[in-house]
């Protein structure tokens, strides 16, 4: 603090009001009709009152000398000033002259600094944390970034209507300082609530999709429910646009971090439980977005990584089941029906001779440990791999589920049903085709052709679509109402994202979802846990 800070204040001071003035000065005297104090360190530190304080509590006295507020004002912005900037490595630069150490212990942060540069250096998620608690805390920020005051160029509009739980979730959003993840399941209108939470919020937004098409249902949801189209654009691939509202994917906001991090208060993860991937999450850490809003059907990801990312986003703040909203009609109402089917005698055989090597050669190891100590050349690691992926072909190529598709797909044909068929792998998919003569959607199809097969099916009243993992995201085709689960993991995301797929309300329509399952094997284990959140 500079030396001897004076300040006059003119006429006399009842008795009350000189004892707090004493309480961080010192009375000096009379000069020219006004009463002379001066600031006393010492005394401020005991009763704690900073620059800021003292230059409060003088701007309430009516009779203090102009010229020796302004003095003092200059002085406290000098010594609370606190410089805030992004670093061309992605990491915040938080420099002043104050001393920073004890305030980032007090909000639970230990930067590392650096002498050279005079700043602590944090990472850029921190960004809304360490701004709002500086200036809570009396600092003056000098924001390079200063996200927290930028906002669209005009008030934009929703002109939608939202259901009772789409409201509580955007105020349970609102509610938590405009940060959080909603895990709501397909079909609930999740772009809805975002579209109308960035109205609302009325700061420029990035949005981050997972592919091309969720660019294109984004830009659609704009134009249908708002009046800001013209604020609006998509970045990636061919198309560049970066807009005040940008549509972007997960690949492309990896690559343009640096760019994307000077513009936008607001990020919105759309299928965010896509975050965790190790490329993904640099978003999450590198982006200083102070408002952040994540979307998902299932948050939670069978390698537990969601609890090391959500909390940069908010946590999940909101959540409903399918069962919740088809209970209240928002949904289609649904059955899952488990068809168990047999190995025949020779696949039976063939599998429990199978699994007893498997058990001998991974040696009590999870599959994800056996892929770990393969990597590294362990042999009987190797071998456990192989062995583990011809028992997954005994059981998903029985010709016992494979007759039950068929039969599935025969009866539900006959009554005019429009059919789902998700399987986990593309040759099972192929075999399932010939058989029931259907739609065959996998990732190894170009963009033209998975089009051109998505829009035949859409546009036929009743037929079969079997469907690999690209149909696990972003597959519409609401008249849909029959699923049939051929084969997938134990992932409850999964299993609840293609649930979904079927879940699009209409009059009269009842969804039913099949699951076959080969009994004795891994399969029942994992329908009993990819259930538990439906």
């Amino acid at each position: 603090m500079p030396e001897k800070i004076r300040f006059r204040v003119s006429g006399w001071l009842g008795d009350e009001e000189f004892r707090e003035l004493l309480e961080f000065s010192n009375y000096v005297g009379r000069e020219r009709g006004a009463s002379v104090f001066e600031l006393d360190p010492l005394k401020m530190r005991r009763n704690s009152y900073t620059l800021r304080d003292v230059y409060a509590k003088l701007s309430s006295i009516e009779s203090v000398n102009d010229e020796d507020l302004e003095a003092l004002r200059k002085a406290y912005l000098e010594e609370f000033s606190v410089e805030v900037k992004m670093g061309y490595d992605g990491l915040l630069r938080v420099s002043s002259r104050a001393p920073l150490k004890e305030f980032f212990q007090s909000i639970g942060i230990v930067p590392p600094y650096s002498p050279s540069e005079k700043a602590f250096k944090t990472p850029a998620h921190l960004y809304y944390k360490i701004v709002s608690e500086l200036a809570k805390r009396g600092f003056n920020v000098v924001d390079e970034l200063n996200l927290l005051n930028k906002n669209l160029p005009r008030k934009t509009g929703f002109n939608g209507v939202l259901r009772d739980y789409q409201k509580e979730a955007l105020e349970a959003w609102a509610g938590n300082e405009y940060r959080g993840v909603l895990a709501l399941p397909t079909g609930s209108g999740k772009t809805v609530i975002a579209v109308a939470g960035i109205a609302m919020l009325g700061k420029p937004a990035l949005i981050v999709v997972y592919t091309k098409d969720h660019v294109r249902q984004w830009v659609e949801a704009f134009r249908k429910f708002t009046d800001a189209s013209s604020l609006v654009g998509a970045y990636y691939g061919e198309e560049k646009k970066l807009s005040h509202i940008t549509i972007t994917t997960y690949q492309t906001a990896f690559r343009k971090i640096r760019e994307f991090s000077r513009y936008f208060p607001l990020i919105v993860f759309d299928e965010a439980h896509h975050l965790p991937a190790e490329k993904f999450k640099a978003i999450a850490f590198r982006m200083p977005a102070p408002y952040r809003l994540g979307l998902s059907a299932t948050p939670e990801r069978e390698d537990g990584k969601h609890e090391e990312i959500f909390p940069l986003v908010g946590g999940v703040i909101y959540v409903k089941t399918p069962s919740e909203l088809a209970e209240k009609g928002y949904l289609a109402p649904f059955i899952i029906r488990r068809v168990k089917v047999k190995l025949s005698n020779g696949e039976r055989e063939r599998y429990e001779t199978l699994r007893r090597r498997f058990q001998s050669l991974s040696g009590g190891r999870s599959f994800q440990e056996l892929l770990e100590t393969a990597k590294k050349g362990d042999r009987n690691a190797v071998e456990a791999l192989k062995v583990h992926a011809t028992l997954r072909n005994i059981i998903q190529y029985s010709e016992s589920k494979l007759k039950a598709v068929e039969e599935i797909v025969r009866k539900e044909l006959a009554n005019g049903n429009k059919i789902i068929v998700f399987t986990q792998y593309k040759e099972q998919a192929e075999e399932i085709g010939r058989r029931v003569k259907g739609y065959v959607l996998h990732g190894d199809l170009k963009d033209k052709e998975r089009e051109a097969i998505l829009r035949q099916f859409k546009e036929t009243k009743t037929g079969v679509l079997i469907v690999t993992t690209v149909g696990d995201e972003g597959l519409d085709v609401p008249d849909a109402n029959i699923g049939v689960f051929v084969s997938g993991t134990g992932s409850r995301r999964q299993f609840i994202q293609r649930l979904g797929r079927l879940l699009r309300p209409a009059p009269g329509k009842k969804a039913v979802l099949y699951e076959i399952i080969v009994a004795g094997t891994s399969e029942e284990f994992q329908s009993r846990r990819r259930r538990e959140l439906v």
